[in-house]
């Protein structure tokens, strides 16, 4: 008998939706009053597949009219993550600290005493011209005694991020999908075999479901495989699954 997706009660899926949205939580960045700090209205699309960010922490040094510009880029999953960075690789002893990120829909920056506009923004406009995602840029000035004008400071400042990130060597990461499936207690071998074939993450077990031998088991999955890991588990069951998506 093929198995078939069906709409659970409001019991179960509120109990196993509360549990699936706490992995979700690392990606919400809290609005602080700054330079510049904006999100966009819709939902953040590196949710719902796969973005690329820099594997590791990279530099870039340029001197422009005899200031020094050492841009440092790194990867972050969200905000704590990116003040964390900015603490590890700021120089109290610089002149400025200029910095910006982009964590999704989700970004921020700040000009640390330079004019208005002229530092962090353009920091961030390199970050989204780079097609990169969950990364922050520091770019840190030592002031060498002549001015750079407005104009000046936005390229300085635009062009040093850019040609780092331009440096940095890149990954793709994919998207985990959270997923539950209440499942009978004689079918828990077959759907761990899908699992483990499938690469879920986070796999977890409840038996309190208030159905006799039934126990619900929650996971992350790739986004690209989970339509693909509901047709073995169709392919490979005898009986009704409830399949609960977040």
């Amino acid at each position: 008998m093929p198995v078939a997706i069906t709409t659970p009660g409001y019991r179960y899926y509120h109990k196993l939706n509360h549990r699936l949205s706490a992995s979700f939580s690392s990606l919400v960045i809290a609005k602080k009053p700054m330079v510049t700090s904006a999100s966009s209205s819709g939902t953040c699309a590196t949710n719902a597949g796969a973005y690329t960010t820099i594997k590791e922490t990279v530099t870039f040094e340029k001197e422009i009219k005899k200031s020094k510009f050492i841009a440092i880029a790194g990867p972050i999953s969200n905000e704590q993550s990116a003040q964390s960075f900015l603490n590890q690789v700021k120089d109290p002893r610089a002149t400025h600290n200029c910095w910006a990120y982009k964590v999704g829909d989700q970004f921020r920056s700040n000009d640390d005493g330079e004019p208005s506009g002229t530092a962090g923004k353009p920091i961030h406009s390199a970050i989204v011209s780079s097609g990169l995602d969950r990364v922050m840029v520091v770019v840190i000035r030592y002031f060498g005694g002549i001015k750079l004008g407005t104009g000046g400071l936005v390229r300085a400042y635009g062009g040093v991020a850019s040609e780092c990130l331009r440096n940095a060597p890149t990954c793709l990461v994919k998207s985990k999908v959270p997923m539950g499936v209440e499942v009978p207690f004689d079918l828990l071998g077959v759907l761990y075999h899908q699992l483990q074939s499938f690469q879920a993450e986070d796999i977890k077990q409840d038996y309190d479901t208030g159905k006799d031998g039934i126990t619900m088991v929650s996971f992350k999955v790739d986004f690209d495989r989970l339509e693909k890991l509901e047709e073995a588990l169709k392919a490979n069951c005898s009986r009704e699954l409830v399949f609960y998506k977040h």
